[in-house]
This record gives C-alpha cells, sequence and structure tokens, in this order.
C-alpha cells in the first residue's frame, strides 16, 4: 500500500502533501505513461480501420455479447480504467455525436501523434514546442481539405449514394451496401429542410425499428412511421385507406378525481346511473372523436375498454401507448397536431396517411402508418438473421445516414482511400522548412502521423505499406493526381473520386479537430495525482462507526 507523500521544510519539519493511498507520477514518466495509453488504445482499433478491417467480439460482465468494429462502440464496451483511456472514449464519443462517423480516424490519428511526439520526446524537445508545431500542422491540413474539397448539393445524388456506400463498405453490412445506401439517400432527402440558404438534416426525425428475422435485404423504408403497437379490439379494422389520423396525448378513459372521493350507494338503480354514466362520457369523448372525421386514433395514454368497444363500432382503428416520440414524428409525418385535449380536436388537427395498417412483423404485430404526401418524418424497419447482425446493421445505418447528412449540410466532399491524407501530408512537408527551428520536425511528425492511417489500410488490406506509400507520395507531386488513393481490393493506386470513394469533407476536420486536441491536451501533463481507492473494510469500519455514533446517542 502506497504511503503518504511527505515534503520537509529546511528546518526539517515534515509536512503531509498527499494522504496516504494517493499515488503521484511526474516529470517524463508522466508523459510517458500516458503516451503509452494512447498507443495501446490504437494498436486495440487499428485492426479494425477500412473496409478490409476486422471485428471485434466484446463481452460485459453479464456475458452480453457485442460483435462490431464501430469504433465509438468499442472503446464505450471497453469499460477503459486508465484516465487518459478515458479521455479518448470521450472523443469518440464526441466524433460520434458530431458527425456520427470518423470515430476510429480521431483515436488512431491521435496514437500516431503520441507516437511520433514520443520520438521527438527522445530528442529532448520540449512538449510545448512540439505541441506548437501540431497546431500550425493542424491548420494547414485543415486548410487543405477546404481548398481541395468538391462542392456537393442535396441534388448531387449519385454522389450522396457513393457517400453512404463508403461508409457501409467498412461495416459488416457490406454485402447488403448496394441496397442499405438506396434506402438512407432516400431517408436523409425526404428529411433534409432547406431554411434560409442552407439545409437542414435532423436525423431524429428518421424512426429506427428494429425486427430480427428475415435477411438484412428485407429492411425497408416507409414514408411515414412504424409504432410498435398492435390495434388495441379485435372488433376494430387492421387496414384503413386515406387515413386521417387523430393524434391524442389525452387518456380515452373516465379521469380520476385528485382528492380521495366517497360515493355512497343506497340502492342497485343508483350503481346502474353511475356505470352509466361513466359508459356515457366515455360514448361522448368516442363522438367528438368521429364527428371530425376521423378513422384513425393513435393515443399516447390508455384507452378503456368501453371507449374500445364504441370506437371499434364507428370503424375507427385505434392504437394505445404510443411513445411520446412516435407521436411527435407523427405529427411531422401526416401533417397533423398532437392533441391535448378531446374537447378542443378538429378536422384541420387530423393528420392523413394513404394506409394505415396492423402487420404481423416476426413474431411482432405493428401498424405501419404510410403514404402521407409529404412525409418529413420516415421509418427504416432493420430485418436480420440474428439479434447482433440487426444491431450491427442498425450501428452501420446510423453512420451512413449521419455522413450523407453531414455532406447535404456542410456541402462539400472529398475522396476516401487515403487520398487526402497524402495531400495533407505532401503540403504539410512543403510548409516545414518555412517555419523552421525545431517546431519544424514537429510538422513533419505531424505529416507521418497523418500518413501512418495510409499505412494501416495498406497493412489491413495485406499489402506492403512502405511500397504503396511511396507510390501515392510520387504520384501526388502531379497536382493533377491530388484524389488518388489505394484501392484496398487491387492493391493498386487509383483516382478514388472515380472510384466512388467519397467522403464527407466535415467528418474528417472533425477527427483532425479531436486527435490534434487530445494530443496536445496529452503532451502538457506532467504530473497525475491520483486518490487512493477507498477499499470495502475501509467504508464498513467508516459504517460500523456511525453506527456505533447513533448508538451512543440513543
Amino acid at each position: 500500500m502506497a504511503t503518504a507523500t511527505v515534503a520537509t521544510t529546511p528546518e526539517g519539519i515534515p509536512v503531509i502533501i498527499l494522504k496516504e493511498g494517493s499515488s503521484r507520477t511526474y516529470g517524463k514518466e508522466a508523459l510517458r505513461v500516458n503516451i503509452a495509453a494512447v498507443k495501446a488504445i490504437e494498436e486495440a482499433l487499428k485492426s479494425t480501420y477500412g473496409p478490409r478491417g476486422m471485428d471485434k467480439m466484446l463481452v460485459d460482465s453479464l456475458g452480453d455479447i457485442t460483435i462490431t468494429n464501430d469504433g465509438a462502440t468499442i472503446l464505450d464496451k471497453m469499460d477503459l480504467q486508465h484516465p487518459t483511456g478515458k479521455l479518448l472514449v470521450q472523443i469518440a464519443k464526441g466524433q460520434d455525436e458530431e458527425t456520427a462517423d470518423g470515430t476510429k480516424t480521431a483515436v488512431i490519428l491521435a496514437g500516431e501523434l503520441a507516437k511520433r511526439a514520443e520520438e521527438l520526446l527522445y530528442k529532448e524537445i520540449h512538449p510545448t514546442i512540439i505541441v506548437s508545431g501540431y497546431k500550425k500542422a493542424e491548420e494547414i491540413a485543415l486548410k487543405t481539405i477546404q481548398e481541395v474539397a468538391q462542392p456537393v448539393t442535396i441534388n448531387d445524388t449519385d454522389v450522396l449514394r457513393k457517400v453512404a456506400l463508403t461508409s457501409l463498405g467498412s461495416k459488416a453490412v457490406a454485402g447488403a451496401r448496394e441496397y442499405l445506401a438506396d434506402l438512407v439517400v432516400k431517408a436523409v432527402t425526404q428529411v433534409a429542410e432547406l431554411r434560409g440558404d442552407k439545409w437542414y438534416v435532423d436525423l431524429d426525425n428518421i424512426q429506427i425499428v428494429k425486427k430480427h428475422g428475415g435477411s438484412i435485404n428485407d429492411t425497408q423504408l416507409v414514408y411515414g412511421i412504424v409504432v410498435d403497437k398492435e390495434v388495441v379490439h379485435p372488433g376494430m379494422p387492421k387496414r384503413v385507406e386515406n387515413a386521417k389520423i387523430a393524434l391524442l396525448d389525452a387518456p380515452l378513459e373516465v379521469e380520476k378525481p385528485e382528492l380521495d372521493a366517497e360515493i355512497r350507494i343506497n340502492d342497485p338503480t343508483q350503481m346502474h346511473k353511475f356505470l352509466e354514466e361513466e359508459e356515457n362520457i366515455l360514448r361522448e369523448k368516442v363522438d367528438k372523436i368521429a364527428a371530425t372525421g376521423a378513422n384513425v386514433v393513435i393515443c399516447q395514454k390508455g384507452i378503456d375498454e368501453v371507449a374500445q368497444h364504441y370506437l371499434a363500432k364507428k370503424g375507427i382503428l385505434a392504437v394505445r401507448r404510443a411513445k411520446k416520440s412516435d407521436l411527435e414524428k407523427l405529427a411531422r409525418a401526416t401533417g397533423g397536431r398532437v392533441v391535448s385535449n378531446i374537447d378542443e380536436l378538429t378536422s384541420q388537427d387530423l393528420g392523413y396517411a394513404a394506409l394505415v395498417e396492423e402487420r404481423k412483423v416476426g413474431e411482432d404485430k405493428m401498424v405501419f402508418v404510410e403514404g402521407a404526401k409529404n412525409p418529413k418524418s420516415v421509418s427504416i424497419l432493420i430485418r436480420g438473421g440474428l439479434e447482433r447482425v440487426v444491431d450491427e446493421t442498425e450501428r452501420a445505418l446510423r453512420d451512413a445516414l449521419g455522413t450523407v447528412a453531414d455532406v447535404i449540410r456542410d456541402g462539400r466532399a472529398i475522396a476516401g482511400g487515403g487520398a487526402i491524407e497524402i495531400e495533407i501530408a505532401k503540403r504539410l512537408r512543403k510548409f516545414a522548412p518555412q517555419v523552421g527551428g525545431k517546431e519544424q520536425l514537429a510538422i513533419e511528425a505531424y505529416a507521418n502521423a497523418v500518413e501512418g492511417l495510409v499505412m494501416i489500410l495498406a497493412e489491413n488490406a495485406g499489402l506492403d505499406p512502405i511500397d504503396k506509400l511511396m507510390q501515392l507520395r510520387s504520384l501526388h507531386e502531379n497536382e493533377a493526381n491530388k484524389w488518388y488513393g489505394l484501392n484496398l481490393f487491387t492493391g493498386n493506386p487509383e483516382d478514388m473520386w472515380k472510384q466512388g470513394v467519397i467522403e464527407p469533407a466535415l467528418v474528417k476536420m472533425n477527427a483532425i479537430k479531436a486527435a490534434t486536441e487530445a494530443v496536445t491536451l496529452v503532451l502538457r501533463i506532467d504530473d497525475i495525482v491520483a486518490a487512493g481507492k477507498k477499499s470495502g473494510s475501509e467504508t464498513g469500519g467508516k459504517k460500523e462507526e456511525k453506527k456505533e455514533e447513533s448508538s451512543s446517542e440513543d
């Protein structure tokens, strides 16, 4: 067990600085430990990078299995203990939330930058000089992407499809990527909105529903919403065409008083009247709904059995206890309005759908609301043979939806396959001598780190990384070859834009920013002070002390 950290005054008087159980690592040792942690995480992730990357199987403490090659998911499920490891998890999550893709790029680039920084530290170059050089290199890298990026609009569906294909190419669902890419582009372009002169895409308007069974190719896009509930009464129609939909945030039940009330009944006729009155209240509510012309009711709250009976008599299809999020999506999809008071419901509040139908999907029944005139909310129903496959398909689709949305929002795209990395490295090497001094070495190290991404792509494809890197460097000396990258299936350098390997510029820029920020943060740390963990016996002892105190007070 570690002892308390003690310092002494000039007079030799001991002063306790840190309490017993604390540990402290400082100076070069602190830097070495942190860099080692970043490198270890990069080593764990880099075999999953690129379209020829491998998958990871992660088993949690309960024995649940996750099979994935999604960077953010791997880091999240790994349950890392080291503080620097947790920092990289935050970077991956930030990248995932911001751009939905590029998590592995950010973490692996951080690892490569840390490796190159370690080499410079051995040459007695101070961390602040390395940080300064890295910051300048980051500016040039971002500027390069902005200069070479190609403009893309929402009407360039071919480019958007290629962006989706590139994102899906490195996932386990690559076999069905052609089919899934079409669904992704249709879904994103459907929910995109023009605000001023900018396109806005809210991916929350794309509902993803998972049901295992069937194959990935049975996955379907619904121009409307899938409600994971069944019709409440067997006497109700299971299919309604030209549906007029009432969206209710109010219960179709007799409201119970908030105060405790007591009713005294002296004879059976009074009891009968009481029950009859309840029925009348519910019948009135159903009559009000029917009077608006509604033939479908989707309710967030409960629907009483008596109300179900009256709705069935009127030929109205009803669903109860729908999620609030589903109700909001239905409002956007059908053009209806969520009403909190049935008395206020009017025909103008009703949504429209060409078809509302209950269908059996796998073991469960679901209500499909589809065929709205111009739905601003859509659904993707994912199918797959195994639950694990369905989960991985969902992760792959979320990444692809995010990348297509990024291109529409930002309006810029770049070629993948290592093309942009080689172009950045070339420009950094030209820029480094202009800076001079020791910072020049840091900028050149940054260039090598960026090229490290290309070498990992080549390694994962079973190619000679140094040989391929030299070929690409030579080709990029000609400005016309700026989009030349590595075709990992043929092993030859090719024009990646023509090959359809296209990525959002925003994803790469965000990954560069995140990786640089992480490494500069790590390089500035020269002291790690960790508090001692409380053992069970210590906490137990404290509890016993408290018990003794309370008993003595008694």
